[in-house]
């Protein structure tokens, strides 16, 4: 059954309860504060296991238990280690990477990674998904890109809410992460982020904004910190800008050993404190949990009058309000795990976010007459990329692997070699592979390349230390474990290649002109194998596109233009001196011409776009202008596109990017069937945050709406007018 198209309108006022429902909430917190000692509604602010805070148990007030997403429910860990619980009725579905939902451009596929996972939280008793994740990719290095959803706010932020909404519909609350600037791994702990007003309101705030809006219910403040104090109490985030100016009603967790002061807990915003005093990782010692920052210590100055008793009750209302909309809802659902619907959904979703970067002379999709022997050489062919990656780590049941699928598709054509080996998995540590072991798998793989009539290498990146894993970023720009030269190597043999490689952000191709076909998966779970066959045998056509700007080289990226203090930060302290030209922005504002460009993708059809229609040519204060564009299917097969809508200023009194996404729309088309895309052009639009009024503006003149199917592959072009200042507060 398809899932139900999320509409905007109907799901904003879906997200909150309704009247008569908050206000039962309201008046439940109300009454059970009353009830309440003191020291009750400070224990409801601190953990009481490694994945647990209290609730009120002589009140019969639950208790809340969060647990690791985003991608699937994390494996039960001891109560207060991350030593694993060894239970053996917790193997899940792993959904595909955020990464890869970025990559579908497709909200419908939002909402149903969003409503099947929860499904899976619900019935392991979870009440907190501490996920999505919308901190931007602004270093392709980044140990954690792969669970965020790319590197521009209005994507992240229109990908993120169809997702929370059905979590949260369902009875389970998303815990958004990780607020904000949690843009690198190294020294994630300390790092103080350096940060314009206007590229923290223009490019760093939008996304989790977007998902406040939408009435997310918990909130996940990051490792670092921002105007030198952790983001975990930081009072001008979390009191003036998140519940103040935004109107943020939920509570705010930290990460895992992200608190670090209990004045600052108090004061700055924090109203959950989890894992303290493990550095986010290590074992914590049982029974400490009442020398949390949050516990014991605050208890005795609530004691001797030092803290306003509204202070307390204040985020004792945050904490209750939570636990009411999730552990003690009365529509909460029973969940189910592991369902044939799970598996599809992982599926679906996986086949609409693998991008087709390069496809020369129509290699893909293969056709299976025409070769007698295929050769699979990688490891990531084989390799379980469900387990690493630091807490987004999944223990997972059924999982389907590209050289089982391709067996099962093409039989005794396919032939495997490894080819390389990458070690063993260690969040710790960086195994080292014998060079006799390299060379031996090198040469294994040359040989049979030799006799093979079509090649797919399948690598990439892993989960691995100083891969795609938390706690490290990348040491390089390149593949790692010899793969460039492996596939150097075989392409000098085969013609007939094709790279298929995960990854949650890009890399660089110094073979790319050596392959005829490039294929981007991210990682896409436990239906990955299948998923990945089914786009390159073509029984699903590609329609992924990147939801980040992929460099030819490390240098191209405008933070890289600034030494050390871009990054990895200097004295643990990190300049953003690339300001708003995050991604695109600059490679299309400052004409550095990438690989591949953002929102680019390949498919097995054809699209053909006709000219943009605008509604009018002026907009005044009190009018919302509409664009409109015709695309049809000029292929074979049917196909998705993605029309995209940017909006430039080419006149501004401040220096602005050439354009700006501002609308996306996946259009399903059939062969030779035309459907029109029609975006609503709006005020929010065209503004840029003024540092002089502290506010969202825009000027009078004439703005350009661009039609694209890329950010560089621009289709059609509408301009209009402004004729009067245009104005608001964010």
């Amino acid at each position: 059954m398809a899932q139900a198209k999320p509409n905007e309108n109907n799901c904003k006022q879906a997200t909150k309860a309704s009247a008569a429902e908050a206000a039962r909430i309201e008046e439940r917190i109300k009454e059970t504060l009353k009830l309440m000692t003191v020291n009750e509604k400070i224990d409801l602010f601190h953990a009481a296991g490694k994945f647990t805070s209290l609730g009120v148990p002589r009140l019969g007030i639950r208790q809340l238990n969060h647990s690791d997403g985003p991608h699937g429910v994390r494996a039960e860990v001891d109560w207060n280690s991350w030593g694993t619980a060894n239970w053996t009725n917790d193997s899940i579905v792993a959904f595909p990477a955020l990464s890869c939902l970025a990559a579908t451009w497709n909200q419908e596929m939002s909402a149903l990674y969003g409503d099947k996972i929860s499904e899976e939280f619900a019935f392991r008793n979870k009440d907190l998904l501490l996920g999505p994740g919308v901190s931007l990719v602004r270093n392709p290095l980044c140990g954690r890109n792969f669970e965020y959803m790319g590197e521009d706010p209005y994507l992240a932020g229109e990908m993120a809410w169809p997702y929370i909404v059905e979590v949260q519909k369902n009875g389970v609350g998303c815990c958004l992460k990780h607020f904000f600037l949690n843009n690198q791994e190294t020294d994630r702990f300390e790092y103080n982020a350096n940060v314009s007003e206007r590229a923290v309101r223009e490019i760093y705030l939008p996304a989790f904004k977007k998902c406040v809006d939408y009435g997310v219910w918990t909130i996940m403040g990051s490792y670092n910190k921002w105007l030198n104090t952790h983001c975990s109490h930081n009072n001008t985030l979390l009191n003036d800008i998140l519940k103040k100016e935004w109107g943020f009603d939920g509570a705010v967790v930290s990460d895992w050993g992200g608190c670090h002061s209990t004045e600052e807990a108090i004061y700055g915003g924090l109203d959950i404190e989890m894992g303290s005093f493990t550095n986010g990782k290590s074992a914590g010692v049982n029974g400490e949990f009442e020398n949390y920052y949050m516990a014991h210590p605050m208890k005795v100055l609530a004691a001797e009058g030092k803290i306003p008793m509204e202070v307390i009750d204040e985020k004792a209302s945050r904490v209750l309000r939570t636990i009411f909309r999730t552990s003690m809802n009365p529509n909460r659902i029973i969940g189910k795990q592991c369902s044939q619907d799970h598996y599809d959904a992982a599926l679906r979703i996986g086949e609409e976010g693998i991008v087709l970067l390069k496809n020369e002379k129509n290699i893909l999709p293969i056709q299976p007459e025409k070769y007698n022997k295929i050769l699979i050489v990688g490891e990531n062919a084989t390799r379980d990329l469900s387990k690493g990656g630091g807490s987004s780590e999944l223990k997972t049941k059924g999982d389907v692997f590209p050289l089982d699928e391709f067996k099962a598709v093409y039989g005794d054509k396919i032939d495997y070699a490894q080819g390389y080996q990458s070690g063993e998995l260690d969040y710790d540590n960086e195994h080292q592979v014998p060079g006799t072991v390299q060379e031996k798998l090198f040469k294994e793989a040359v040989e049979k390349a030799k006799t093979a009539d079509l090649i797919i290498f399948i690598g990439g990146l892993n989960k691995n230390k100083h891969q795609d894993c938390e706690g490290a970023d990348r040491k390089g720009y390149g593949l790692s474990f010899g793969q460039n030269e492996l596939i150097t190597a075989l392409a000098n043999i085969q013609k007939n290649i094709v790279v298929v490689n995960n990854g949650g952000s890009a890399y660089e191709t110094p073979w790319l002109d050596k392959i005829q076909g490039l294929v981007h998966i991210w990682y896409l779970g436990s239906m990955g194998g299948r998923a990945m066959v089914n786009i390159l045998s073509g029984k699903v056509c590609p329609s992924g596109k990147l939801p980040i700007s992929w460099a030819k080289k490390l240098d191209d990226y405008y933070f890289m233009q600034f030494g050390k203090e871009a990054f990895p930060g200097v004295d643990k302290q990190v300049y953003y001196k690339d300001d708003i030209y995050v991604g695109y922005r600059h490679f299309d504002t400052h004409k550095v011409k990438p690989q591949f460009p953002f929102g680019y993708g390949l498919s097995y059809t054809t699209f053909k776009y006709g000219k943009p229609v605008i509604s009018a040519k002026t907009m005044t204060a009190d009018q919302k202008l509409t664009v409109s564009v015709d695309v049809t299917n000029t292929g074979n097969c049917a196909g998705k596109e993605i029309v995209q809508l940017y909006i430039g200023d080419p006149k501004c009194t401040v220096d602005r990017p050439t354009k700006e996404l501002k609308g996306f729309k996946k259009l399903d088309l059939q062969p030779g069937e035309t459907k029109t895309a029609t975006f609503e052009i709006t005020e929010e639009m065209l503004q840029y945050w003024s540092e002089a009024e502290h506010k969202f503006v825009s000027e009078p003149g004439v703005f350009k709406a661009y039609i694209a199917a890329s950010v560089e592959d621009v289709k059609g072009m509408a301009e209009f007018k402004t004729s009067v200042l245009l104005s608001t507060k964010y």
